[in-house]
């Protein structure tokens, strides 16, 4: 059992297109007259909206916030703070980062009008940089009050800003993931950050003017930051933390390229959660490379050295991020640390499976001429799913043919008396699914069954009210059911097969000593759409396990039993093929049938006989009685 606390975030957000103009509401929301609007120096357009939208509620401004909030930088905001009772923030992360530092320093809220995608207007975490050192504190003071994201201040933000920036907020869901104090509601909007973030800044280096595209983005950027805020940071955000402070490297762009080395280095110790991000970004597995494989594809950086960090600085950055303990899925050492930073400033792929997509790629284009779509959708598909089995699952090649040879020899058993094909299909529960793809579709109609190994078609011909049992032992069973359509009406001239397997759990087809089918049959409904015939209650039996697929069963520790039932396959003119089991109320297996076939509606009580036989049949002992009514489509 999963054991956890979780605090909603009290921040309130505005999201839209054009809610810059609504800045001016929010402060006054707040109770507060006298703004501090602080900036970077990027988008001053954006920043004068803001002002002359503010009017006469501007006390004071700053627009020299810097990376890493370097607590000098704070100083200097603070002589233009006058009186202020609120702090208005606009940019990225930095000017975030300068508003919280005033914010806590004078004891006033923070409403954060985000540029880019940071996704730490909503945390309650601050980083500062003092004599070289960043640190980070949280405290709920710390969090904004308000957020504004304005979807238009986004759509010039360039693309190579757009993916750092998204890549740094990834970086935050990623980290939330396996963050000791995740729970399942940040696990979900951890996973759809990364998916959001993902599908976004692929079609921004498309098309950077795609607003659709922009506000995917920042949705996820305001998904990642919430999860931020709800758990506590490790390595990847320490360490990102220490190049930046220490080493001068910029903010998103050193996230970007520590992202998929930190994933790789706790791969091993958060399996799960990996596997999370690997399939947010559409990868089945190996999300260390997936990650660097989509930095790569949306054109960010890879490498420490090309954003300004030496070999030489290696060991003193892995010092520095190992030297105070803090959460993380795997252990921190100053080796593990040290080879993480040599890869990640080599730009090196992680480690992973190779990529070999290519040859998917290629057969999958074999099939772009097939004459038919549905042929060519159906084999696209399974080479996918194949060829991502044999990948995910580091097929080798005695496994393989392994495959090859079971299936050989289930092709060499199966005949026409020995179906093993469709007695594997059964067993691995595809047969149940194609029927509930098939015949599943309405509650108005009998719900279908497998067909099962064991139908033979053309069964021989049964007189109404005749036995179909040939004197085999067993419990007299008297079968009376009713063939109608959806209103309730008779079907008539329905033909309907029937099949079972006798006291011992044997199909006919299993017995060579008899002559001739038996405990099985056709019959045609009348005028009133009744169907009657005798028979033996039916047993549980197991499926044959001398072939190929008992020995998966038992390989497997599955047992080879099917609850009892009788089949039943109807054809009528006009209605849809029904085929169906009906399973004895009370008999074994019904909540472990091998081939996954019982459906609650189709248990039925096979009732005792009570009184004199029907058709002046004499019956010594105990008999049962089935009535049931199909209704056909």
């Amino acid at each position: 059992m999963r054991s956890f606390e979780h605090t909603g975030s009290p921040v309130r957000v505005v999201f839209g297109a054009g809610t810059l103009g609504a800045l001016r509401s929010e402060v006054e929301r707040l109770g507060r007259r006298r703004v501090l609007l602080v900036s970077g120096s990027s988008q001053p357009d954006v920043v004068e909206r803001a002002a002359a939208g503010l009017g006469d509620l501007l006390a004071g401004r700053f627009s020299g916030a810097a990376m890493h909030t370097p607590v000098e930088v704070t100083a200097r905001a603070l002589e233009s703070a006058s009186d202020a009772d609120v702090v208005v923030s606009i940019g990225g992360g930095s000017a975030t980062g300068l508003g919280k530092a005033l914010a806590v320093r004078l004891g006033v809220p923070q409403i954060a009008v985000p540029t880019t995608y940071a996704g730490s207007e909503v945390t309650s975490t601050l980083g500062e940089t003092a004599d070289g050192v960043k640190t980070t504190r949280s405290a709920p003071e710390i969090l904004p009050a308000t957020v504004l994201y304005d979807v238009d201040l986004t759509v010039d933000l360039p693309v190579a800003t757009s993916v750092t920036s998204g890549v740094n907020a990834m970086a935050h869901a990623v980290e939330a993931l396996y963050s000791p104090d995740a729970d399942p509601a940040v696990d979900a909007l951890a996973e759809q950050s990364i998916r959001l973030l993902a599908a976004g800044l692929r079609r921004i280096v498309t098309d950077p003017a795609d607003v659709d595209a922009r506000a995917d983005a920042l949705t996820g950027a305001w998904l990642a930051g919430t999860c931020l805020g709800a758990v506590g940071m490790g390595l990847h955000h320490k360490l990102c933390h220490t190049l930046g402070g220490s080493f001068g490297l910029p903010h998103a762009g050193t996230h970007t390229v520590v992202l998929p080395h930190a994933i790789a280095y706790n791969a091993s110790a958060a399996p799960d959660a990996v596997a999370r991000v690997a399939a947010a970004l559409g990868r089945d597995r190996d999300a260390a490379a997936a990650m660097y494989d989509f930095v790569v594809e949306v054109g960010g950086p890879t490498s420490l050295a090309e954003l300004g960090f030496r070999a030489g600085d290696v060991a003193e950055a892995a010092r520095l991020a190992t030297a105070r303990p803090y959460p993380n899925p795997r252990p921190v050492t100053e080796e593990g640390v040290t080879e993480l930073l040599t890869d990640a400033l080599a730009g090196a792929r992680p480690a992973g499976a190779p990529d070999f997509s290519w040859l998917t790629d290629q057969v999958v284009a074999s099939f772009a001429n097939a004459p038919d779509a549905r042929v060519r959708q159906l084999l696209s598909d399974l080479v996918r799913r194949a060829h991502a089995f044999a990948n995910d699952n580091d097929l080798t090649q005695d496994e393989w043919q392994y495959g090859i040879d079971f299936l050989t020899r289930t092709g060499a058993i199966t005949s026409p008396t020995r179906q093993e094909f469709i007695l594997l299909s059964d067993t691995l529960g595809l047969s149940s699914m194609v029927d509930l793809l098939t015949n599943s579709r309405t509650t108005e109609t009998t719900p279908s069954a497998v067909l099962g190994p064991f139908y033979v078609p053309g069964p021989p011909a049964v007189a109404p009210g005749a036995d179909i049992s040939g004197d085999l032992p067993g419990i007299p069973l008297r079968v009376d059911v009713r063939i109608e359509d959806t209103t309730g009406a008779p079907i008539g001239d329905a033909t309907v097969d029937v099949w079972q397997s006798n006291e011992d759990g044997f199909y006919d087809l299993q017995l060579p000593d008899l002559e001739g089918p038996v405990l099985r049959g056709r019959l045609t409904s009348d005028a009133d759409g009744m169907v009657r015939f005798w028979t033996i209650l039916p047993s549980e039996y197991p499926v044959p396990v001398d072939g190929p697929v008992g020995q998966l069963l038992e390989s497997t520790g599955r047992h080879p039993y099917r609850a009892p039932h009788l089949h039943f396959l109807i054809d009528a003119p006009g209605h849809r093929r029904l085929i169906t089991q009906l399973f004895v109320a009370g008999g074994a297996y019904l909540d472990s049938d091998t081939v996954f076939g019982v459906k609650d509606d189709l248990i039925v009580d096979f009732a005792p006989g009570e009184g004199s036989p029907p058709d002046g049949r004499a019956v010594e002992g105990e008999w049962r009685v089935l009535t049931y009514v199909f209704r056909m489509g």
